[in-house]
């Protein structure tokens, strides 16, 4: 058996919050018309509810990964990995800048730009980890 170790469960802890936030999102989106459907306050209380889980799981995936960049040797890394890595935190601010903002927004208009932005700049930060990864 292969040994467990802090690199192994510092990853872990990353990719679980980054499921929780990310697939929480998909989930939550796919769930959206039924959820109209029911009518009244259901859609706003499933994303009250989700809120409370997804903004922890977004703290601990920033937390999860500055402990990743600390363990990089940045001054031996190519320079494409760094541009790549400056690439993906902008992407992570945009998405919850973009999650905030749609939880602020009172208009169904800016309420689905700014879900959308969250959710896709999420998912672009998601494509963008996998490569530094070694994806």
């Amino acid at each position: 058996m292969l040994p467990l170790t802090v690199r192994t469960i510092r990853l872990t802890l990353h990719l679980l919050a980054i499921t929780v936030w990310v697939g929480g999102q998909l989930t939550l989106v796919g769930l959206l018309p039924v959820l109209r459907a029911a009518g009244g306050d259901l859609p706003k209380a499933f994303a009250r509810q989700f809120n409370r889980i997804a903004w922890p799981a977004f703290a601990i995936a920033v937390l999860t990964g500055v402990w990743n960049i600390t363990a990089i040797d940045m001054a031996n890394t190519p320079a494409g990995y760094q541009v790549t890595l400056f690439v993906k935190l902008l992407l992570v601010a945009g998405s919850g800048v973009g999650a905030f903002l749609h939880g602020q927004a009172t208009a169904p208009a800016s309420r689905g730009i700014w879900g959308a932005v969250g959710l896709f700049t999420a998912m672009a930060a998601v494509l963008f980890g996998v490569q530094l990864g070694g994806g």
